[in-house]
């Protein structure tokens, strides 16, 4: 199975963040694809630092190995869970598996605000230019539905 995730960081060290769970996820999956990383105003709450973002495809077996994989991640970058929305350490976030559709309550696939979210779709287009979010439609599509201005490549 081929799984994205899409990976968030706005507080401390944002970049080593994202590299550490890159690497960490690294060890469990087969990375096939890492994007540019990009800097985004925060979406829901606004009061708090922008966002680096980056999505990363791995190849896995088990969707739940791969949410396992995202909260051991976040839990070993110090993310505290205190306030929806809020500003967080290391956010990873299982966005597709495949074509999967999952409605659990512990795991909903796609995830259920990738579509709308251009922090998501820029940087996974950047590396798979036919992605699809199963039953929304492709990642091109959606993202040009999208106020994308606050979404920035970043560099160090």
């Amino acid at each position: 199975m081929t799984a994205v995730f899409s990976l968030g960081s706005n507080l401390g060290d944002r970049a080593a963040h994202l590299a550490a769970a890159r690497e960490m996820l690294g060890r469990e999956f087969a990375i096939t694809g890492v994007s540019p990383i990009y800097e985004t105003a925060p979406v829901g709450v606004v009061d708090q630092p922008a966002f680096l973002n980056q999505v990363v495809v791995v190849v896995a077996d088990d969707p739940e190995a791969l949410l396992a994989a995202a909260h051991r991640t976040e839990e070993a970058r110090g993310r505290r869970r205190s306030r929806r929305w809020g500003p967080r350490t290391l956010d990873v976030d299982v966005v597709s598996v495949d074509a999967l559709r999952s409605a659990s309550p512990r795991l909903t696939l796609p995830h259920p605000r990738a579509h709308e979210r251009a922090f998501v779709l820029l940087p996974w287009l950047d590396i798979e230019p036919d992605a699809e979010v199963p039953g929304r439609g492709s990642v091109a599509a959606l993202l040009r539905r999208l106020e994308a201005s606050d979404v920035r490549r970043w560099s160090a």
